[in-house]
């Protein structure tokens, strides 16, 4: 073999060498770029399931911060109707009751004109023995009455019989027919009353 064919098939032999050395760094570069992508979409998949876990987290602490304010509200809820349960246990008795103070005020109310020893004696033992027993409705239940002349008109507390026009500055309650009573803060009987209504002549 001449010098020239040798030299010939050692370019083709190196040829070849580059040829395949390009073709596997091509290879190469493939393989890093496949990874790189496959990478890339993992980190996007990790992403995407930490973004999910966060909200998936957050809307179940909401539920469970809504739970808590409905049982602390429930909570809440039963101790009052408890409490109220055992305050006005005794609202049908005690109004049943008041019937009986009302027949007291009437009979002071109806007394004789005339006083002698007997009627004297008589009336002053129907005061001590009504003063007794609201003294003791009120000590023991917290029964209380209110209206008098003068108070002024409550619609809460006071039902109106009548009203007349009068130079008041303000509704208030002129005549009590019939007292009214509170247990605790609870309203059981409101008072009857007649009302004079401002009829304007008199500044606030």
């Amino acid at each position: 073999m001449s010098e020239k064919e040798k030299n010939e098939e050692l370019n083709q032999d190196e040829n070849f060498t580059t040829e395949q050395t390009e073709a596997t760094e091509v290879q190469n570069d493939e393989v890093i770029l496949e990874q790189k992508e496959d990478n890339l979409e993992e980190e996007k998949t990790l992403e995407e399931r930490f973004s999910e876990l966060q909200k998936e987290n957050t809307e179940l602490k909401d539920s469970y911060l809504r739970k808590v304010a409905d049982f602390d509200n429930y909570r809440k809820r039963m101790i009052r109707e408890k409490q109220e349960a055992f305050d006005y246990a005794n609202t049908n008795l005690l109004t049943d009751l008041i019937s009986i103070l009302d027949d007291f005020d009437r009979a002071l109310v109806a007394k004789p004109a005339v006083e002698n020893a007997e009627v004297i004696g008589f009336v002053d033992g129907v005061q001590m023995i009504n003063k007794q027993l609201s003294s003791m409705l009120e000590a023991k239940y917290n029964l209380t009455c209110y209206g008098v002349v003068g108070d002024p008109f409550d619609h809460d507390k006071h039902e109106a019989i009548g009203s007349l026009q009068m130079p008041v500055a303000e509704p208030v309650c002129a005549e009590v027919y019939l007292k009214g009573y509170m247990l605790k803060e609870r309203v059981i009987r409101p008072a009857k009353v007649m009302v004079h209504m401002p009829d304007g002549s008199v500044e606030n």
